[in-house]
């Protein structure tokens, strides 16, 4: 998953899949989470967002099941992915 900077916030970056309907948020303390069946429009939303941390709490936060991602999930989803951030 493509994860794109927001530094908003605790955000630290954000990621979509459209296929799978995954939003993944990374947060400055290091947690990442899954949200489920995320549309494509409230993802680009969030990156509209000229307050990225406030779309997410008003319109991620409480409205999508999430799940924390492992270190061997984050590692199993691209290796490479920390080294170009």
């Amino acid at each position: 998953m493509d994860m794109k900077p927001i530094n908003a916030g605790k955000l630290r970056s954000a990621g979509y899949d459209a296929r799978e309907r995954v939003l993944r948020v990374e947060f400055d303390d290091g947690r990442t989470l899954d949200h489920e069946s995320v549309g494509e429009e409230v993802w680009r939303g969030l990156m509209r967002s000229a307050s990225a941390w406030s779309y997410y709490r008003d319109n991620i936060e409480e409205e999508f099941t999430a799940r924390r991602v492992t270190t061997a999930a984050k590692a199993a989803a691209n290796p490479l992915d920390d080294l170009f951030r």
